[in-house]
């Protein structure tokens, strides 16, 4: 049997670990928005017509804050298309999935469809087709008390407080040639500058999102976030990264590698924006938002990818997840959690139907996908302060990765309920490992929970008529011992163990 170790001080301190990591997104794409939270007609539907089976399952998964409208659509979207009486709305070709958008659902409905939610907001505005004063427009509508004119559009429409959003991301992907008006670094980097500048001057207290490459493997990639970051530096808090992961090969141990290329992103990306700081000689410090990540890789080619004639939201990336793709995203969400420092937003891509933890049947049921789970749990359980643990445990090599550590684990603390909680990730393939995990400074403590998520089936899935095949169980094998855990983890397994004070 493999044995890790695990030594975690509650005086040891990543940082804090921000809600917005469990974020979520929901783009106009397919059956994400249309079938998806909103679906008028639904046996379920309240009188917004918004999915009441889906809201209960986003309050379940415990996102906190939600990215929309896009995404490759956000860089054509008009956002006056979508405000104002529903009759009036233009319905308009999306350039990015080859659909027809009716507007039916547009920025008022999201913000109805947060608060249902018990979510926070995370808009983006259009740096593809329109610019600043665009997105100032947007800003005062959506913000401004009230005595000029799109504030008061806003209330014509019904909406008489602002809907104050903080957090506004300045366009998407803007280096893809696959997007619509897509830039170089410099022509982003000076739009992103000018767009941040007015609109920090239109509202306070905003939090502003610089786009980065649009992945690790673009050309562009290294480059792009310097050069964009030397322009908008001073006038921005965060820059993105997304990551989405393959198994184009069907093979786990090399799948699983997938984990340690999003911590070198993580810590690549970090190390590039410090250096902008440095040139300055500048203590601020630019926070990373894994704004878009997930698995996808089969949902992803011809009439999956876009629609054929312009349909109404077709059925698109309609990915559906197996057991090992739940390791993979429970894998993601620890390495997320032990870059807490800078890691501080994040957004699994996307909330239900496309590429999302919820699938929906249109005017049937709702279930949960595999990768339902994890999210589920690290959303339920990470809450407080990340350690700066120490792991002793074996490793392997796959692909261009030589030192995969078998096990991935993240210790969270939280002083003000007293407990801390210990996340596991196997990777071995064909052993069990003895974990033992020692949480010093935190006095004699009780095991309170302890779950695992394992399946013999690497490729089982849930679906309609068998929504639980894939779910968190009881943990056969584990105790606590004073300040002690000990526990017996199956292979290629995700366990949680929540402990408290005693």
């Amino acid at each position: 049997m493999l044995k890790s170790r695990v030594i975690a001080d509650r005086d040891f301190v990543i940082a804090p670990l921000d809600r917005r990591v469990f974020g979520s997104f929901v783009e106009h794409l397919g059956r994400c928005v249309y079938g998806g939270i909103y679906e008028p007609g639904h046996p379920t539907a309240d009188a917004n017509g918004f999915r009441g089976d889906v809201l209960a399952l986003t309050r379940e998964l415990g996102v906190s804050i939600v990215r929309y409208p896009g995404g490759n659509f956000v860089s054509g979207y008009d956002w006056e298309d979508g405000v104002g009486p529903k009759e009036e709305r233009p319905v308009r070709l999306d350039l990015a999935w080859g659909s027809t958008e009716t507007n039916q659902f547009g920025t008022n409905e999201f913000m109805d469809w947060c608060k249902a939610a018990d979510v926070e907001p995370m808009f983006a505005v259009n740096l593809g087709t329109r610019g600043p004063a665009e997105a100032q427009n947007f800003l005062e509508y959506c913000n401004h008390p009230g005595g000029t004119y799109y504030a008061d559009l806003r209330k014509s429409h019904g909406y008489e407080k602002p809907h104050d959003i903080k957090f506004w991301c300045l366009g998407n992907e803007m280096d893809g040639p696959w997007q619509t008006c897509a830039k170089t670094a410099q022509e982003y980097g000076r739009i992103a500058t000018e767009t941040a500048k007015v609109m920090r001057w239109t509202s306070d207290g905003l939090v502003l999102s610089a786009c980065g490459s649009s992945h690790r493997d673009m050309p562009t990639y290294g480059a792009w976030e310097y050069d964009v970051l030397d322009h908008c530096f001073e006038h921005v808090d965060f820059i993105s990264l997304h990551q989405y992961f393959e198994n184009h090969e069907d093979d786990i141990t090399l799948f699983l590698t997938v984990i340690d290329k999003l911590d070198r992103f993580i810590t690549e990306v970090t190390a590039i924006a410090d250096s902008v700081a440095a040139k300055r000689r500048s203590d601020k410090r630019i926070m990373l938002s894994v704004d878009e990540w997930n698995v996808w890789y089969r949902a992803r080619s011809g009439e999956q990818l876009r629609g054929a004639g312009w349909p109404e939201a077709p059925k698109l990336l309609e990915e559906i997840y197996n057991f090992e793709d739940a390791l993979i995203v429970g894998g993601a969400l620890l390495t997320m959690m032990n870059h807490a420092d800078r890691v501080q937003a994040a957004c699994i891509a996307q909330l239900v139907n496309v590429i999302g933890p919820i699938m929906t049947e249109t005017g049937g049921p709702a279930w949960r996908q595999t990768i339902f789970h994890p999210f589920a749990q690290a959303a339920r359980f990470g809450r407080g302060n990340v350690l700066r643990a120490k792991v002793e445990t074996g490793s392997f090599a796959a692909g261009t990765i030589e030192d995969a550590p078998l096990l991935v684990s993240t210790v969270v603390h939280n002083p003000e309920t007293g407990t801390a909680t210990v996340f596991a990730l196997n990777r071995s393939t064909d052993q069990e490992m003895q974990l033992d995990v020692e949480l010093r400074g935190m006095g004699a403590r009780a095991l309170v929970q302890a779950e695992e998520l394992h399946h013999t089936d690497l490729k089982a899935i849930n679906s309609k008529d068998a929504p639980e095949t894939v779910a968190p169980i009881a943990h056969p094998a584990a105790e606590l011992r004073n300040d002690c855990l000990s526990a017996t983890l199956k292979p290629l397994s995700w366990n949680v163990f929540v402990t408290k004070a005693a």
